[in-house]
């Protein structure tokens, strides 16, 4: 088992602003996303959002198999940020600044572009626990603000960072990559996201690269 590079047993808040802890405070990243993912999906009516539609949704069959991928997105977010929070504090802040970037970005464009997709279906064409499952989803998490697509934007900026991880393997960094691309497909394929929110997540992608890789660097 590889030793942390950072001691968080020694952690207190009152260390917060050490450099040795400084780095915790993106995590704050977080709190501003759930409060602005309140408000976009609770202030913002419906009849107010432009319809995110391309003839491709129409081919893209529902598949309920996509459903695991598309879950999975939220344990591979823990799992990134918990490794790189342990073993290589710069990929953290990377992967976290990168993430915030594309948060910002989506958040601003759901305010100033209110939109919304109307691709789910009506009746499930089967039965069984994973269109179970997907019918809860589809009742927790609104169609609108879906342009660009977040879960898109984090899977790009995941697959992006640790790309650049040299403490593990390049097989395990291909086999992230190949997740990242599969969790994009889902998003189409259990009609939660138009083709076209995918294709808008890349260029606020290209922007977090930019900033993050280029301009601040880190």
């Amino acid at each position: 088992m590889k030793t942390p590079v950072v001691n968080y047993k020694n952690f207190r808040l009152s260390k917060i602003n050490t450099p040795e802890f400084f780095h915790l405070k993106l995590l704050l990243g977080w709190v501003a996303y759930f409060v602005l993912y309140f408000l976009t999906e609770n202030l913002i009516p419906q009849e107010m959002c432009h319809i995110i539609h391309s003839p491709l949704d129409d081919i893209i069959p529902f598949c309920e198999l996509f459903l695991i991928p598309y879950v999975f997105w939220y344990f591979l977010i823990v799992i990134s940020l918990l490794f790189f929070l342990f073993y290589n504090v710069q990929n953290f802040k990377r992967l976290q600044t990168y993430i915030m970037i594309t948060q910002v970005v989506a958040m601003a464009v759901y305010i100033i572009y209110p939109n919304c997709q109307n691709l789910r279906p009506e009746v499930f064409p089967r039965d069984n626990f994973l269109t179970d499952v997907m019918g809860f989803i589809y009742s927790i998490d609104t169609n609108t603000g879906v342009c660009p697509s977040l879960h898109c934007a984090y899977s790009i900026a995941m697959a992006s960072v640790w790309m650049r991880e040299e403490r593990v393997s390049k097989m395990l960094r291909a086999l992230i990559a190949l997740v990242a691309v599969v969790i994009c497909l889902s998003t189409v394929f259990v009609k939660q996201h138009s083709v076209v929110d995918f294709f808008a997540a890349i260029p606020v992608c290209i922007l977090a690269e930019i900033i993050v890789f280029k301009v601040l660097k880190l």
